[in-house]
């Protein structure tokens, strides 16, 4: 009889993984689902109590997690904490950072603040782990990107630079890097209820519009996110790299 194929593991047991903008939001699902999944998990964030917090209930639900306090744009901190708690097989990076406002308004600062969290950081930080991981034989990096890494939006001209950027660095380092044995992509979610999408969700009139765009009619939950996560470190997505995860509920979808 011819054998039956065998559904790779989605199982992490005994890798290190590294978390930014581990706190809270999307990032804390990302750690949740990655520990979830076998992994130790090193949360970054740079808020000291708010992060110690998310990490006792991690390890207080079972799963193994440590607390890493951490400015991902500061690159000097951010190369030596790598080189201290590393090497990682997977990184996820979440650290993110939105100042919305019509592009005629934006400002040098807000410009600088956003585009040295959300590209530049991602990127040096993408590149400080990349050795560790050839040195394992290979690893995983994934960018919590966005949905706008694809389209437009009002008043989102500065984030969508940001994200199309990372986009683009990350189909060019999965490339680079594929020979490494290390696989770089991004998930790209819709709108999903963070503290950092509060302030969006106060305004009526951009609920609308969000729920309009979204074709399965609802916005996204965190745990929408954690699946694709935990997919895409896994031995299942061994053959996924240079790519975008999309958890749009069909916003690009036209």
């Amino acid at each position: 009889m011819m054998p039956l194929p065998r559904t790779p593991s989605f199982r992490l047991d005994g890798r290190r993984a590294l978390v930014t903008g581990a706190s809270r939001g999307i990032g804390l699902g990302c750690a949740v689902a990655l520990a979830e999944a076998g992994a130790h998990v090193v949360m970054a964030a740079r808020g000291a109590a708010e992060l110690q917090a998310a990490v006792e209930e991690v390890a207080g639900a079972g799963l193994s997690a440590a607390a890493l306090r951490l400015d991902v744009t500061d690159l000097d901190a951010m190369r030596a904490a790598v080189a201290e708690q590393g090497p990682f097989d997977i990184l996820c990076n979440s650290a993110g950072l939105a100042r919305h406002g019509p592009a005629a308004d934006t400002t040098a600062e807000d410009f600088d603040a956003v585009t040295g969290v959300n590209l530049r950081a991602a990127y040096f930080l993408a590149q400080a782990v990349v050795p560790g991981m050839a040195e394992r034989g290979g690893g995983v990096i994934l960018q919590i990107s966005s949905q706008m890494g694809h389209v437009g939006g009002i008043d989102r001209a500065v984030y969508c630079a940001t994200k199309h950027g990372v986009e683009g660095m990350t189909k060019a380092m999965a490339i680079e890097w594929g020979p490494l044995g290390v696989r770089v992509n991004t998930i790209c979610p819709t709108f999903i209820r963070t503290p950092l999408t509060e302030p969006t969700f106060a305004d009526p009139e951009r609920v609308a519009w969000i729920t309009s765009k979204i074709k399965l009619g609802r916005v996204g939950e965190i745990e929408d996110v954690m699946g694709a996560v935990a997919y895409l470190a896994s031995d299942a997505a061994s053959l996924v790299t240079g790519t975008s995860l999309l958890v749009d509920g069909g916003w690009t979808a036209g």
